[in-house]
């Protein structure tokens, strides 16, 4: 994949993050408020580990930061604030989750997983979906009351049920596209503040159209530079 060599591209290289999507995070972040001090951090889609390393450095020593993906993430490079595992969100469960959050939840929830995309907007843009609904599945075993949470969608025709369901689990959600984000992308980050716990509700309903699993080149594994 030929890499663009843009002004956050730049950038990431001479603070040493891993991919110049750490500026995303670090927009939305900053505006947000969505990680603090101290903070249990879930990262979704982790590698190369740009999200992990912005999220490592907001909660600080006394944080933890576990970083999940398909393909392996390389250790090298994190503090001890940091777990790297490798695994499929559509199988993570309770007793997937490392040693140390036994009986505890996150209090953040990030995610920039991504489809692998097949050049035809419709299909990419459902695959994404349904990696965000699978996210959302997984909430009540993985996000505390009142924490919060952004995750990584393509826009298109199932866009807005996603976000009006988001909109009924958290008390303020909404789409918003960080400077970062490059100007012809359909990508676009809900951001979610105040998870509002547990609650009866099914799951999303799966699009038969589509694989039981989507496709995925790694929990995020970036479709486009960085």
């Amino acid at each position: 994949m030929k890499e663009v060599q843009d002004h956050f591209f730049k950038l990431a290289k001479e603070e040493g993050y891993r991919a110049r999507s750490a500026y995303k995070l670090t927009e939305i972040d900053d505006r947000f408020r969505l990680l603090k001090p101290g903070s249990r951090v879930l990262d979704l889609g982790a590698c190369p580990g740009s999200w992990t390393q912005v999220a490592s450095r907001r909660v600080g020593d006394r944080g933890l930061v576990v970083g999940i993906d398909l393909k392996p993430i390389e250790k090298r490079g994190f503090g001890g604030n940091v777990i790297v595992m490798q695994g499929d969100v559509n199988e993570l469960t309770r007793e997937s989750l490392p040693p140390r959050m036994e009986g505890k939840l996150f209090d953040a929830v990030i995610s920039d997983m991504g489809p692998d995309t097949s050049g035809v907007p419709m299909s990419d843009s459902a695959r994404s979906v349904q990696l965000c609904h699978a996210m959302l599945d997984r909430l009540p075993f993985l996000l505390r009351t009142g924490g919060h949470a952004t995750m990584k969608v393509y826009e298109g025709a199932e866009y807005p049920a996603l976000l009006a369901r988001t909109k009924t689990l958290f008390d303020e959600a909404r789409g918003y596209k960080p400077k970062a984000s490059r100007a012809e992308s359909v990508e676009m980050f809900i951001v979610c503040r105040g998870y509002r716990g547990p609650r009866e509700e099914s799951p999303a309903p799966r699009d038969p159209s589509l694989p039981q699993r989507a496709p995925s080149k790694g929990w995020g594994t970036k479709s486009e530079p960085g």
